[in-house]
């Protein structure tokens, strides 16, 4: 490992992202001598990336489309303020292919992989077959994007019932549909379409078998265009209607033969397309198989988990990287230590079909002690608006076994304290107390039948009332 650390091409970094990723970005840029130039639209201006930021400019009012989608108006606040790079963080347009070409023919670089790898990745149904070219096994399902719902029907026949629409260009869980039977299939593909459209600007979807009982893992990656590392695997299985709720790093799951399999496909099939940047490849697991499914091609929310097990600051090599530089790293020096866990804190009423709790935080009281991390944009009197996603932070700890670092967990959920609105704290706090959890049994549906089968026992046997 090389002990360069000083940047060369990138002196100043513009930030087209907001919440506690742009503060993350924002941290990572100073440690390097880097100055910040955050966007924002008119609901953040007083946000905490705001304050943090070096400079700022307003690109337009709330509205995503119209401010931190808008790329003109991003790409002229990077020209005004002679930027040399761009960070897209995760989410908006951090895996919009067309947004890093802009940035290149701008001359300046994108802190991420190259356009064509965005658009190959992005693009689930290529990606899959990129998979199977290289002798990883992909979930069955469809070769290619759908024509219409017709085609759909004719493959289901083939695949098999229960399935899973999803949109060609998804992620963050939109765009997608489980259907049971065939019945179901036309109704399920008009509104996936018509979510995919309005989610991604792009209406096509594929095919895949829905296991039921399946895991879901990812291996996080590095690459410099030439080497590809692994930083390890996250189980990210216990989900609502898709959305991550809670992760650990390592899995539970694997065995260290499992495991070396998994990250070593991870880093085959990135290593295939010459991958520049963090990554991640996301994969189910069922009965002691896994298959690959779908690559994020940016930093993932749950990165802190793979930090914290392996040391490795990914954001400090992904601006490293971005600058031109090899990487640090042999595999070698990767060493998996301990385990980490992350809840994400959104700011949500688990009591009311987690509605969301948009609001004036009055109070504030963070963990602390060894091993304990807290990502937020959360400060004493910041306006959470309802304009955006709702995560308000990520609640990370390590310890050096999971059963040590679920003790912490506990622990530091306890200490939290936030007063103004609702939140998911109590979310989690019953989470880690339901043996199943503990015990590490459990799968993508786990959580959401663990949320009906309290409902239906009544409100004595749910979560505690959300913190407000």
């Amino acid at each position: 490992m090389t002990q360069a650390l000083a940047l060369q091409r990138i002196r100043r970094l513009l930030v087209a992202n907001r919440g506690e990723i742009a503060v993350r970005i924002i941290r990572a840029a100073r440690e390097m001598g880097v100055q910040t130039v955050l966007v924002h639209s008119s609901a953040d201006r007083d946000s905490l990336a705001c304050q943090m930021a070096d400079r700022t400019v307003e690109i337009g009012p709330p509205p995503a489309a119209k401010s931190y989608l808008d790329i003109p108006a991003i790409l002229a606040a990077a020209r005004s303020h002679e930027v040399d790079a761009i960070h897209p963080g995760y989410g908006f347009l951090a895996e919009n292919a067309e947004f890093a070409s802009q940035v290149a023919a701008a001359g300046m670089i994108f802190v991420g992989p190259s356009a064509d790898t965005i658009a190959l990745m992005g693009d689930k149904a290529r990606a899959r077959a990129m998979a199977q070219a290289v002798g990883v096994t992909t979930v069955p399902g469809s070769p290619g994007a759908l024509a219409d719902v017709v085609q759909a029907m004719s493959m289901a026949k083939e695949i098999g019932y229960p399935l899973m629409i999803k949109a060609v260009a998804g992620g963050g869980g939109r765009g997608i549909r489980v259907v049971e039977h065939a019945e179901a299939l036309h109704a399920a593909f008009a509104a996936a379409q018509r979510e995919a459209l309005g989610a991604f600007g792009d209406g096509h979807l594929y095919l895949e078998r829905f296991m039921p009982q399946a895991r879901h893992l990812e291996v996080q990656i590095l690459g410099d265009g030439q080497r590809v590392i692994h930083c390890y695997e996250r189980e990210c299985s216990l989900q609502r209607r898709r959305q991550k709720i809670m992760e650990e790093a390592p899995s539970p799951a694997l065995n260290d033969q499992q495991r070396s399999r998994l990250c070593q496909a991870a880093v085959q099939l990135a290593q295939s397309v010459s991958y520049r940047g963090a990554g991640t490849l996301e994969f189910l697991f069922d009965q002691g198989e896994f298959y690959f499914i779908e690559m994020n091609t940016r930093i993932q929310v749950e990165h802190p988990i793979s930090e914290m097990i392996t040391g490795i600051d990914l954001l400090r090599e992904m601006l490293l990287i971005a600058d031109g530089q090899p990487l640090r790293f042999e595999q070698q020096d990767i060493q998996l230590r301990g385990a980490a866990i992350e809840c994400r804190i959104n700011a949500e009423d688990p009591q009311q079909d987690f509605r969301p709790s948009p609001g004036t935080i009055h109070q504030l009281r963070l963990p602390g002690g060894p091993g304990v991390r807290f990502d937020s944009m959360l400060y004493p009197g910041c306006v959470i608006p309802p304009h955006y996603d709702s995560m308000l932070a990520k609640l990370i700890v390590w310890d050096e076994s999971r059963e040590r670092a679920l003790y912490r967990m506990r622990r530091a959920l306890d200490e939290l304290h936030i007063a103004g609105i609702a939140h998911t704290q109590s979310l989690h706090q019953a989470l880690l107390a339901d043996a199943d959890v503990c015990a590490g049994r459990y799968h993508t549906r786990f959580l959401e039948q663990w949320l009906s089968q309290r409902q239906a026992a009544g409100r004595a046997n749910g979560p505690p009332p959300a913190q407000s």
